[in-house]
């Protein structure tokens, strides 16, 4: 069976879920946010009135998923994506999946009027930002910063 990318939508919500944690906590190594926030974030995502997810489905089973969240730009002054989360399960990485997920994010915040998709990457995580590059992109002149709040 081809793959197939597509929007999320609510009968993804248990496979995307785990999916979902999988990126946050064995790939990144952060802790397990409680099943309510991550319910919470799904359920926003899928009103997409703040942002986007798109699956992938091979086979019956749903091995990536990619985050667009609707933003801002001031320095274009126009709307911007920015592409937070672009995740393929270990078994699917090195097929088609990730450039599919691209693929979807950058078709979107093309047909829908954003001047540009903007995302991020770990320091150390090699592989995506060969990845992104492959895909036509470079690295910004941006530094990232972060500051965890007490709301946490």
């Amino acid at each position: 069976m081809p793959l197939e990318v597509r929007t999320a939508g609510s009968q993804d919500i248990s496979a995307l879920k785990q999916l979902m944690l999988s990126y946050i906590v064995d790939f990144y190594e952060s802790p397990r946010p409680s099943d309510s926030k991550l319910d919470t974030l799904i359920s926003e995502l899928l009103l997409t009135e703040k942002g986007i997810q798109f699956v992938a489905e091979q086979d019956g089973s749903l091995v990536g998923f990619a985050t667009l969240y609707f933003s801002f730009s001031t320095t274009r002054a126009d709307k911007v994506t920015i592409m937070n989360d672009l995740f393929v399960a270990e078994q699917a990485r090195g097929t088609e999946a990730a450039t599919a997920l691209f693929s979807a994010c950058e078709a979107y915040t093309r047909t829908h009027g954003y001047a540009a998709m903007l995302w991020e990457t770990a320091a150390d995580n090699h592989r995506a930002q060969s990845f992104y590059e492959k895909m036509g992109s470079r690295p910004g002149s941006f530094i990232t910063y972060s500051k965890e709040t007490a709301n946490r």
